[in-house]
């Protein structure tokens, strides 16, 4: 699945809108917003980073020289994996 760039910049820009309402008569402080700000944020990146699929074909590891000490190795056609 390829990145979802524009949802992204949705989550980021939800995120900016909720800071323009802060007037500073809340409970919460700045420091309280910006620790909101840091958390959802880096989720957000979390989430977006972890929505790529890397697809890998034979050729791929077969350029990479990959090696299991000289015995026989096992091809697929493509190798999918997730970020985690």
């Amino acid at each position: 699945m390829a990145l979802d760039k524009n949802g992204l910049k949705n989550s980021i820009k939800t995120l900016l809108d909720t800071l323009k309402t802060y007037d500073g008569t809340s409970s919460k402080t700045q420091d309280d917003a910006i620790g909101k700000f840091c958390d959802d944020l880096s989720t957000y990146i979390d989430t977006y980073v972890k929505t790529a699929t890397v697809t890998i074909t034979p050729a791929d590891v077969v350029t990479a020289g990959l090696s299991n000490g000289g015995g026989a190795v096992v091809s697929a056609n493509n190798l999918n994996g997730t970020l985690e």
